[in-house]
C-alpha cells in the first residue's frame, strides 16, 4: 500500500478507537486489532506474524491512552489506588505471560483465541449482563490470581483489561464508577509489561517488518495514538447525547459478525 494511505487508515484507525472508547466504554483493542490484521496482510507483512504485530502494536497504544484516562479519572478522585497496586504483581506477570503464549501460538489459533474473546464481548454488550455484586475482594492469593488472569488474557488479545476488570471488581462490591477509574488505572501495567513482552519475544524474529521493534510495529503505533488521543474526549461527550444503549447493541452485533468471521480463518 501507498505510504500515504497507510497513513491515513492508522488515523482512522485512531480517531475510530478512541471515539468508540469514549462514547461506549469499550476497549480499542477490540477494533484497532482486527483492522491492523487486514492492513497488515494487505501490505505484504508475513501471514505468521499478523496477530503478533497486530496485537503487540495495540497494546503499545494502549500505554499512551491509558495515560489520558488515569489523568481525566484522577481528577475525580475516583481510582482507588490500593487495588490498582494489589493486582499490578499479577497483572504485570500475567501480561508477560500472555506475551509468551502469543509468541508461541501460530497466527492463526491467536486469531482464534482473539475471535472468541471478541464474541463474548459481544454477546455482554448485547444483553448487557453484569456479574452480581455481592462478594469481597479476596486476599493476597486471590488479588494476584485475578491480576495475573487479567493480565494474561488481556495481553494475548491487545486489550486494556476493561472488560475483565471491571466485571471483576463490580462483583467485589467496588461501585461502578470507581470500578471503571480503578480498571483503566490497571491499564497501564497491563499495556507496559504486555507491549515490552512483545518487543522481547520477537526481537530476533528476521520476519519482521521494518520500522517494529519485536513485535510493535511503529508506524502504525504512532498514527494510531495520535489520533485517539485527540477523538477519546469526542466520543465521552457524544455520550451525553447519543442514544448509547442502541448503539452498543449495534456495536455489538458487528462485534458477534467479526468475531464469527475471524474463527473461521
Amino acid at each position: 500500500m501507498d505510504d500515504l494511505l497507510l497513513l491515513g487508515i492508522y488515523l482512522l484507525v485512531g480517531a475510530g478507537a478512541g471515539v468508540l472508547a469514549g462514547l461506549l466504554g469499550v476497549g480499542g483493542g477490540v477494533v484497532i486489532v482486527p483492522v491492523l490484521v487486514w492492513v497488515f496482510r494487505h501490505d505484504g507483512f508475513d501471514d505468521s506474524l499478523l496477530m503478533q504485530i497486530a496485537v503487540g502494536t495495540s497494546l503499545g497504544t494502549i500505554v499512551v491512552t491509558s495515560l489520558s484516562s488515569i489523568r481525566a479519572h484522577q481528577r475525580r478522585g475516583a481510582i482507588v489506588w490500593p487495588i490498582v497496586l494489589r493486582l499490578s504483581p499479577g497483572i504485570v506477570a500475567g501480561a508477560w505471560l500472555g506475551a509468551v503464549i502469543a509468541d508461541a501460538l501460530p497466527s492463526l489459533w491467536l486469531q482464534r483465541v482473539f475471535a472468541c474473546f471478541i464474541i463474548l464481548v459481544g454477546i455482554q454488550m448485547a444483553t448487557g449482563r453484569q456479574p452480581l455484586g455481592g462478594g469481597t475482594l479476596p486476599g493476597t492469593v486471590g488479588m494476584l490470581s485475578a491480576g495475573g488472569a487479567i493480565g494474561t488474557l488481556s495481553a494475548l488479545v491487545g486489550i486494556g483489561g476493561g472488560s475483565l476488570t471491571v466485571p471483576f471488581l463490580s462483583w467485589a462490591g467496588i461501585r461502578m464508577r470507581n470500578a471503571v477509574a480503578t480498571s483503566a488505572a490497571c491499564g497501564l501495567p497491563i499495556a507496559l509489561a504486555g507491549s515490552f513482552g512483545f518487543v522481547v519475544e520477537g526481537w530476533d524474529n528476521p520476519a519482521l517488518p521494518t520500522g517494529s521493534s519485536g513485535y510493535l510495529y511503529w508506524p502504525a503505533l504512532l498514527g494510531i495514538v495520535c489520533a485517539s488521543f485527540l477523538t477519546a474526549p469526542v466520543g465521552a461527550r457524544l455520550a451525553h447525547s447519543l442514544p448509547v444503549r442502541s448503539l452498543k447493541r449495534v456495536f455489538a452485533l458487528l462485534l458477534l459478525v467479526l468475531g464469527v468471521r475471524m474463527l473461521m480463518g
